[in-house]
């Protein structure tokens, strides 16, 4: 039990956590903390990581706020080193900040589909290119992507979405084989109907979804960021040191239901 208990310590392991101030980000960061990870906080939004950041201290980890745009090189790569020079170290990045536009596919502007793109997609890539250089250093590392339950399934209004989420589980496999050798291992979660404001906005901008997720969903429920933590865990410590290039869904069955 004591070395069931081991694997999953993150003692002394630095977590950097995209859109880490709330939502999913926010659930996975409280759930690597309780683990005893020091947390990242990466965010645009100051007041929302700063309160972030307190939520994290109160669990007697260390943590600290960047205000980052990760769609742009320059700043990530700062963040990087800035995180490097806080902390010390970089072992666990969870690329999860994102954005959404729905509109169907004859209604999105290039502009629209650029920013997303960008959003979900590149700064994924941008963000782990970043940190490489300091998990090789320290001897290996775990990537986490957040990859969305629209990387299997289509959807009218999600063009944009579901392209960035399905490039998301891609680039995922491309990274777990480029660094493997480097003892990183980089996986996927697919987040399933999960109660954020984001899935509260679509609620609203989707007629029906609401009782459409409950009746597909076996679990019978919406999903909680709380249900993200486990994973978090399991991606980020020792117990998943033979695990690359996979994607995982957090989704109560929905994808798994007809």
């Amino acid at each position: 039990m004591n070395g069931a208990k081991h694997m999953f310590d993150l003692t002394g392991k630095v977590a950097v956590v995209t859109g880490g101030n709330g939502g999913i980000g926010l659930g996975m960061a409280r759930g690597l903390a309780g683990a005893g990870a020091s947390i990242a906080v990466v965010g645009r939004n100051e007041e929302k990581s700063a309160q972030a950041v307190e939520a994290l201290q109160g669990l007697g980890v260390e943590a600290r706020a960047f205000q980052v745009d990760v769609t742009d090189a320059d700043a990530v790569s700062g963040m990087a080193d800035a995180v490097s020079e806080a902390f010390g170290r970089i072992d666990i990045l969870v690329n999860n900040a994102g954005t959404n536009i729905r509109k169907r596919p004859e209604d999105l502007e290039p502009e629209e589909w650029s920013l997303v793109m960008d959003a979900n997609l590149t700064s994924a890539y941008l963000c782990s290119r970043a940190c490489y250089p300091a998990m090789k250093r320290a001897g290996g590392g775990k990537i986490l992507n957040n990859g969305s339950m629209l990387s299997i399934f289509g959807a009218p209004w999600g063009p944009v979405y579901a392209a960035s989420k399905g490039g998301i589980v891609q680039l995922t496999k491309s990274l777990a084989t480029a660094w493997a050798a480097d003892d990183i291992q980089v996986n996927c979660f697919l987040p399933g109907w999960i109660n954020t404001d984001l899935t509260r906005k679509a609620r609203t901008e989707v007629e029906g979804l609401h009782e459409r997720v409950l009746n597909r969903t076996p679990a019978g429920r919406w999903g909680e960021v709380e249900d993200l933590a486990g994973l978090a865990i399991f991606f980020s410590s020792a117990a998943s040191d033979f695990i690359t290039g996979v994607a995982i869904p957090v989704d109560g069955g929905f994808s798994v239901s007809i």
